[in-house]
């Protein structure tokens, strides 16, 4: 790998690392580190700050992982297949998110992130978790349960359907299942505290104050 991909690698960190929720918090006056659950990710802006802050954040810390898979797609110098370093640079960026250089590698639990990119470089498993989310949020109201369960739907789909659309599919079907099992994992971790509000009840369901 060349100077020039190791700096798109780079620059997919540092764009995952902008920390999106946290200027937002402060533009309205607020630190999200201090109140509701004290993440600087889209639920907990949407909590403290109000709903339509949630989609803001969300299309933010969306959009800083897409554009640079995007970039990395086009621009790559060819050493590694295009949808392959796409993927390389978009975990790069969900890295940057959950452990940002800007915040003592304290930060989300990269959820919008991990959705950006697996968009990019495999949208039909991306799809299958998107719908698994929607279905699970809209019956329990629990935003931490439709992310685990969408962690846990984004690799089988993985394995199961095309992992990318042809022609690229077949070259780069296993560099996206073994990630989808890594970013899954990951996003489980992340949300371990979330896991043991559910066990105990204690969870909040979206629209209702801890």
């Amino acid at each position: 790998m060349n100077v020039p991909d190791l700096l798109l690698l780079l620059s997919g960190y540092l764009a995952g690392s902008l920390p999106m929720g946290l200027w937002i918090g402060r533009a309205r006056g607020v630190d999200l580190r201090e109140h509701g659950s004290r993440n600087i990710g889209a639920t907990n802006a949407g909590r403290v700050l109000g709903r339509k802050w949630f989609y803001v954040v969300f299309a933010l810390d969306f959009a800083k992982a897409l554009v640079p898979a995007l970039v990395a797609r086009r621009c790559g110098s060819g050493a590694l297949a295009p949808a392959t370093f796409a993927l390389a640079v978009g975990v790069a960026a969900i890295l940057g998110h959950v452990f940002p250089l800007f915040l003592r590698f304290k930060g989300g639990k990269g959820v919008a992130t991990a959705a950006a990119v697996f968009v990019a470089v495999a949208p039909i498993a991306a799809a299958a978790a998107w719908v698994a989310w929607l279905a699970v949020y809209f019956a329990t109201r629990y935003v931490s349960l439709a992310s685990l369960v969408a962690a846990l739907v984004l690799p089988l789909a993985c394995f199961v359907l095309p992992a990318v659309p042809p022609p690229v599919g077949a070259d780069v079907a296993r560099p996206v299942q073994v990630a989808a099992l890594l970013v899954g994992l990951l996003i489980i971790v992340r949300h371990r505290a979330n896991i043991g509000r559910l066990a105990r009840g204690e969870e909040s369901r979206a629209g209702r104050p801890r």
